[in-house]
């Protein structure tokens, strides 16, 4: 799967879109058809401890899922939203084989 990683506000560190790579390559034992997943990490101007914000934007053919999370590390940001989009996409796969 083709993931792509933009920061807009940084430069991302190789071990951090290893993570994320890694971390996003475990969602095709769910559902083998992913395209490709959009990464976006943002940092939330304020002094807060949770201000890092990951996007994850998962492309499957005829659909989108996008998950936003707030964490206080990229690491669980991206973790947490590779939790919420297994869900979603066993949900998309039952209701695709519902309907087959």
């Amino acid at each position: 799967m083709k993931v792509i990683v933009e920061t807009p506000q940084f430069d991302a560190d190789v071990k951090l879109i290893d993570f994320i790579q890694k971390k996003l390559d475990k969602l095709e034992q769910f559902y083998d058809r992913i395209i490709q997943a959009d990464v976006f990490l943002k940092l939330e101007p304020n002094s807060k401890p949770i201000n890092k914000i990951v996007e994850v934007l998962v492309h499957v053919p005829g659909d989108k899922f996008m998950v936003k999370k707030n964490a206080k590390s990229f690491e669980e940001g991206v973790d947490v939203c590779a939790q919420s989009l297994e869900r979603v996409l066993i949900k998309h796969k039952e209701k695709i084989r519902a309907h087959a």
